[in-house]
């Protein structure tokens, strides 16, 4: 299969998300669309064979094989032969970190069936000599709905007959093979089955002995925190660590990757968690060797592949170089610019507001602190333990701890652990990089201060520990160490790499986020607990890094993971701009709402917290759909069942109120009773009910903010689909995008309404805001479709330089201003911030924008940017033909961007 010749780096790329009611066909029915609006990449969920309807495909069974319920590898070259038609491609997304622990895949199966001695033993990370007897051998197997003797009494764990394959298999929560050797069979299997029914007292004993003869050990789910003795992804029991830094493991999981990048089928990859790997930076530059030499297969020179990883980077911290990678999948990017619509002295403002409802005056740090103590003593304390086995061995080998019990190495390592300030360190081949140990020390000084804050007596044992963790857990083994020594150092310092990640996700991401309400538009996948919002300049300093250290990037502000739809948070953005009445009106609604619930939960029942009524209202505010009216009870009753599957997440999410492991049922019917009275009070007649006032102002609240959050959100996508980097197009944002968290944001996207408006419209001009309908979103896709297709037009928007452009004036800290240079030309662009409330006028009908208020605002272009003539790429707007400054009141008259070209 030949592909067109193009260079590695996408143009632009639309995420899609695969499974079996949106298969590769389902996609290959959309190319003419992508291609019309200006995408060049299809930028595809993992296709290779995933659990039986899996919802995403990062639940793999067999890296071999594209999935069937897909339509399997057919579907994928007849896809990827309709995108070359187009001079289009494909941008895989493989899952090397992980695998399920499903009956499907073999790997998995065969390592359940015969323990250590599987072929597959050591391609997972499974601690074979645990210091538990009943462990020591044997894998953790936690899928029970219940604890063991109660899933044997009730059945829940059985014997049966697979007559297909004519073996005997165990169901318990999932499918089990039984050792060869170990089952005693009778002459028919129905009397094997019989004498181990767990209906009977012998058929369970026998059963019970069955399973102690199995090289797993079936558990109860929530056993998995302090037992599980094998890695997983995250805290996941069904998904496990694959050791892809074995050179056997990385051919087999990446066999079918090469070859479809050899036969040009895709042109690309896009790296699942990639600080799930033990070498991250060993493995990307395998990889990228691995794609050059399949591309070269053949006789035919491939384009250099494009690789990126998804990788959350904390405040200030870089992507490694040395990773030979193209970028990440752009959460960075995503951070940056919604913190740009951000007013900082609003956020402060709303701050109180939510110490008011909360109760809670900690900081960020404390409180970020508190649930990562949480998550290490609750979710991750057998990976915890494990660390501390391999440093108690380590001490004993050092005079100076030889005798310090686990105990005292464990009051060290958990503050040490607590205020670790990344995802992870990344040193390699023995050697500690300078940002490994910079962050290690950081740990180390933060750890010690939080050992004295929380202690209430001298541990000087803790002391002695504390003080070598940072050579342990940080520096390569010295000259002092023995083989033994160094062994032990880097054998915890993986321990430490494979657990930092999942504490650093689960405790901020979905613990913190999910606590803290300040502002939810502040709450995303990506985003910095210390970071409010950013000024132009702050903006302009981070594009510029990204355009010197990787101008390949993707470009994000919507992905399936995210918490809150790119729209969602440009709306809740404006209450920055007005956080004073949005304080007094929240306050009123809440203690309303309270009232309401305690009518509907009678006495006795427990009483919502006035935090987690201020973040569903936050959430009905900032998701309400535009056309939806508060008398429509149909949409408002659909509006409310997707809050309500938000809010069951949020509340065990944040792991107060409620949790994933004992639901408190009786709290969440509570907080849903409000959302049952909303959702209730649609179809009453005026006036019959208290919630139907409290409908009337979420409704009134939600169309104050929607005219300037539109306005932020045209902003948002402006800076995307210009800024340097390759923008990503998160399926069915061409429009507005109002998802919540997911399964929210996995909805079936409207195929049909995109392409009438796309055949409809005209890509060469723009309608002002006043005049394009906005409700549905066709302002949006209008906008996309014309940046889209300058990018194709326009070199510098896609490999140019990226340069600030001064703003003066009364404005100026509302303005974000910069020129896409190359040497065919320029591309200069305006866009509005943190101002869409100031900006937008009073109704929609009315007007968007009041260009008065920008007064003397102005862009001065510097002597040194040739422009020649400017014209509009938007619209009309008449420019001057000879001038270094440029009004902003002109340029933003029907519009909250402008983008300028030279010709």
């Amino acid at each position: 299969m030949s592909r067109p010749h193009r260079d590695g780096a996408p143009r632009a790329t639309v995420r899609l998300q695969l499974h079996k009611d949106f298969t590769l066909d389902h996609a290959r029915e959309q190319v003419d669309y992508y291609a019309g609006l200006g995408i060049s990449h299809f930028y595809l969920s993992p296709v290779t064979r995933a659990r039986p309807g899996s919802t995403h495909g990062y639940d793999v069974v067999d890296h071999g094989q594209v999935n069937p319920e897909l339509g399997g590898e057919p579907a994928l070259r007849a896809l990827a032969d309709a995108l070359h038609a187009r001079g289009m491609g494909i941008l895989l997304d493989i899952v090397p970190n992980h695998m399920a622990t499903h009956w499907d895949n073999a790997w998995w199966r065969d390592v359940l069936t015969h323990g250590r001695h599987s072929a597959y033993a050591d391609w997972f990370d499974i601690d074979w000599h645990d210091p538990d007897p009943w462990l020591s051998g044997r894998l953790l197997a936690p899928t029970l709905g219940r604890p063991y003797l109660a899933a044997l009494q009730n059945g829940d764990i059985h014997l049966t007959w697979d007559e297909a394959d004519q073996i005997y298999v165990i169901e318990a929560g999932g499918r089990y093979p039984v050792a060869p050797g170990t089952l005693a069979r009778q002459a028919a299997p129905e009397q094997t089955l019989a004498a181990h029914d767990p209906q009977t007292d012998a058929g369970r004993a026998a059963l019970h002995a069955l399973l102690n003869r199995q090289h797993y050990r079936l558990a109860w789910w929530p056993t998995a925190a302090d037992q599980i003795n094998w890695r997983r992804f995250f805290e996941i029991s069904d998904l496990a660590g694959v050791r892809v830094d074995r050179p056997d493991v990385h051919a087999a999981v990446h066999a079918l990757v090469l070859r479809l990048y050899a036969e040009g089928v895709i042109d690309g990859v896009r790296i699942d968690h990639i600080d799930g790997l033990a070498q991250p930076a060993m493995y990307c530059r395998r990889l990228r060797a691995d794609l050059r030499h399949a591309g070269q297969q053949g006789g035919r020179a491939q384009p250099e592949p494009y690789i990126v990883v998804e990788k959350i980077l904390a405040e200030d911290e870089a992507l490694p170089a040395g990773w030979q990678t193209d970028g990440t999948t752009g959460y960075d990017f995503m951070e940056d610019v919604n913190a740009a619509l951000h007013d900082a002295a609003g956020v402060a403002v709303l701050e109180q507001g939510w110490q008011a409802f909360s109760g809670d005056a900690r900081s960020p740090a404390e409180q970020l602190e508190a649930a990562r103590r949480l998550m290490l003593a609750r979710h991750f304390s057998a990976e915890n333990a494990a660390l501390v086995r391999v440093l108690g061995r380590l001490a004993r080998l050092d005079p100076s701890t030889c005798d310090c019990p686990p105990q005292a190495i464990s009051r060290a390592l958990v503050p040490w652990l607590v205020a670790f300030p990344v995802y992870r360190t990344y040193g390699e081949g023995g050697s500690a990089t300078r940002a490994d140990l910079a962050y290690c020390q950081a740990a180390s000084l933060r750890g010690q201060r939080i050992m004295e804050d929380t202690r209430q007596e001298p541990d000087e044992a803790a002391d002695r520990i504390a003080d070598r963790l940072l050579g342990w857990l940080a520096l390569p083994p010295g000259a002092d160490d023995t083989p033994e020594s160094a062994r032990l150092r880097r054998r915890a310092q993986n321990r430490l790499r494979h657990l930092t990640p999942p504490l650093a996700a689960k405790a901020l991401e979905d613990t913190y986020f999910y606590r803290r309400g300040t502002l939810l538009s502040r709450n995303e996948v990506g985003a910095s607990p210390y970071v409010h919002a950013l000024d132009p300049q702050q903006l302009h300093e981070r594009l510029m890094r990204r355009a010197q250290a990787h101008p390949q990037a993707l470009l994000a502000t919507a992905t399936h993971d995210h918490k809150r739809g790119e729209d969602v948070r440009a709306r809740l953005a404006v209450l920055t701009e007005m956080p004073q009445p949005w304080l007094a009106f929240a306050g009123s609604w809440v203690a309303r709402a309270a009232l309401l619930d305690a009518d509907a939960r009678g006495p006795g029942g427990p009483v919502p917290q006035p935090g987690d009524l201020y973040m569903l209202l936050q959430t009905l505010v900032g998701a309400w759909p535009p056309a939806l009216s508060p008398t429509d009870a149909a949409g408002v009753r659909a509006f409310c069942e997707r809050v309500g599957q938000w809010q069951t997440k949020a509340l065990r999410e944040a792991k107060l109120g409620s949790n994933w492991y004992v639901p408190d049922e009786a709290y969440e019917t509570a907080c849903g009773a409000v959302l049952q009275a909303l959702s209730h009070a649609a179809t009453l007649p005026a006036g019959e009910a208290a919630s139907q006032e409290l409908l009337q102002d979420v409704a009134q609240w939600a169309g104050r903010l929607m005219g300037p959050g539109m306005l932020n959100s045209l902003a948002q996508a402006t800076v995307r689909l210009t800024a340097p980097g390759v923008p990503d197009l998160y399926q069915g944002t061409d429009r507005w995008d109002f998802s919540l968290v997911d399964p929210d944001n996995r909805r079936p996207v409207d195929y049909a309404v995109r392409q009438a408006a796309l055949r409809g419209s005209d890509p060469g001009t723009l309608a002002s805001a006043d005049a394009a309908p906005w409700h549905d979103g066709q302002i949006k896709q209008a906008l996309v479709h014309r940046l889209l297709r300058l990018r194709a037009e326009r070199n510098e928007l896609r490999r140019g330089t990226y340069h600030p452009l001064a703003v003066e004036g009364a404005r100026a800290a509302h303005v974000v201003a910069y020129a896409r240079r190359s040497s065919r030309g320029a591309t200069l662009v305006i866009a509005a911030r943190a101002c869409a409330a100031r900006m937008a006028g009073a109704q929609p009908a009315h007007g968007w924008i009041d260009a008065t208020w920008w007064q003397d605002t102005r862009i001065q272009l510097p002597s040194n940017l040739t422009t020649g003539v400017l014209h509009d790429a938007l619209g009309n707007l008449p420019l001057p033909t000879s001038t270094r400054t440029l009004s902003v009141r002109d340029l933003l008259k029907t519009l909250p961007v402008a983008v300028l070209i030279s010709r």
